[in-house]
């Protein structure tokens, strides 16, 4: 594992990942089919990181976080401090949507997360109604929305059920083997 931490522009970052590649100064994905890659770099413009969903190029496979958000000590920054940016883009590698579906009143194909408006910041209140139809209470604290990080605490059952869906045969990441 490298200790030091890369630094690469937002325009790096999007078109051409080079913290993944060797021939950058970056590492290259280690066995994308059977094991979770993660960078840890400077990412820049706010962004806390990402990540690549189940099905996308072995070569660009993984997590992508800002050393700002990784991590309990350091260089992690309140209110991202706490580990949770981790499980969020984790998340996304394990088949996750946010929990609002990336739309206003959006759906994230899970059967048990309410609708939400969009993305939750800070920490709110419980309960906080959602408007879109049926005025649901939105799931504020799960890992899948962009809640500060002492607020995020909960993946919803189906949630759950939709991460183990990717590792049965025939998943998208069956041969991780777990």
């Amino acid at each position: 594992m490298k200790n030091n931490i890369l630094s690469f522009s937002t325009s790096e970052r999007r078109f051409l990942p080079l913290y993944k590649k060797t021939s950058s100064g970056g590492l290259a994905p280690t066995s994308p089919t059977t094991k979770l890659n993660m960078w840890v770099c400077k990412i820049g413009d706010g962004i806390l990181g990402y990540a690549q969903f189940p099905g996308g190029a072995s070569s660009t496979d993984g997590v992508a976080i800002d050393s700002d958000y990784f991590g309990l000590s350091g260089s992690a920054s309140y209110p991202y401090n706490l580990g949770r940016t981790a499980t969020h883009e984790v998340g996304h590698c394990m088949n996750l949507r946010h929990i609002w579906g990336d739309a206003t009143c959006g759906n994230d194909l899970v059967f048990d997360t309410p609708t939400h408006n969009d993305a939750n910041y800070g920490v709110q209140a419980y309960p906080h109604y959602s408007t879109c139809t049926g005025t649901p209470v939105e799931m504020t604290m799960n890992y899948m929305n962009y809640t500060d990080g002492r607020g995020m605490y909960m993946f919803s059952a189906g949630q759950k059920s939709r991460v183990a869906a990717i590792f049965v045969s025939g998943g998208a990441r069956a041969s991780f083997g777990i």
